[in-house]
């Protein structure tokens, strides 16, 4: 499904960030494997996010234009009430054709959320360090070992394309979506200091946020599985047994399945335990 960049209601627009934020995982997941695209514990530990579709067309000068949502982690765990944002911009270089790219932006930072709650026109990659995301659980490690960009990004687009940056271009408020939701005059600052409740029009959001999580309790629950099958073997063989794990070969059991599936087995026989 092509998500539309032209604005809309910030009601539609929670329900199209939901939809971004899952297709970044659905393929890898329902194809088996295990990584998903933007690692759980990113999002988990994130400061911020910031959700946007948007359209690029151009020839010899390129355009940009695009909206969205952004939504701040509060001191208590939870999101904000988000708000609704849009970006536009020019740029140049020998460019024919058209595309529309979703992208997601982890908020690293207080500093890259606060660029967010002015209000007024920032720029992307301005004063803030802007850097690609990395990839599944085993990129997070180098995560670990270094000072993460206060912003990361990350993108998936349709068209002729083969990828835009938004590094340079605008990215606003729209006051207007934000009043018709929230029924008053609302700044961005205000939403993302959590001093706005939650809607239940962001409530498919707030989901998609919460099962995007919960992916990082069932990876590490299956890294475990394959750890704790990998180390059952090293003792069947060390203490004389046999090991069955017809679980791995199946591939596409369920964990339950791949508990029970694991057998071990004395020499000439009877089962131990």
């Amino acid at each position: 499904m092509v998500n539309t960049p032209l604005p809309q209601s910030l009601a539609e627009e929670c329900k199209k960030a939901a939809r971004i934020l899952r297709s970044f995982n659905m393929d890898k997941v329902s194809s088996g494997g295990v990584d998903r695209i933007i690692p759980p514990t990113l999002i988990a530990r994130a400061k911020g996010l910031a959700i946007l579709s948007v359209f690029k067309a151009g020839f010899l000068v390129t355009a940009r234009a695009g909206t969205g949502i952004v939504v701040a982690r509060l001191s208590d765990g939870s999101w904000s009430a988000p708000s609704a944002i849009a970006t536009a911009g020019l740029g140049g270089g020998f460019e024919i054709g058209a595309e529309i790219t979703d992208f997601v932006f982890i908020l690293n930072s207080q500093n890259a959320v606060d660029a967010f709650s002015k209000g007024g026109n920032m720029t992307l990659g301005g004063n803030l360090s802007v850097a690609l995301g990395p990839v599944g659980r085993h990129a997070e490690a180098d995560v670990a070992v270094r000072s993460p960009a206060a912003i990361y990004t990350y993108s998936r687009a349709q068209g002729l394309y083969a990828g835009i940056s938004l590094v340079g271009s605008g990215i606003f408020e729209r006051k207007e979506a934000n009043r018709k939701l929230y029924g008053k005059e609302v700044r961005s600052k205000e939403l993302l200091d959590g001093r706005v409740s939650a809607p239940d029009e962001a409530h498919s959001l707030y989901a998609a946020l919460k099962e995007h999580v919960e992916g990082m309790l069932l990876d590490a629950a299956s890294e475990g599985i394959s750890r704790a099958s990998d180390y059952g073997k090293s003792y069947a063989g060390k203490h004389g047994y046999s090991m069955d794990d017809d679980g791995d070969s199946r591939g596409s059991s369920s964990m339950k399945d791949r508990f029970s599936s694991l057998s071990l087995k004395r020499p000439g026989g009877g089962g131990g335990s």
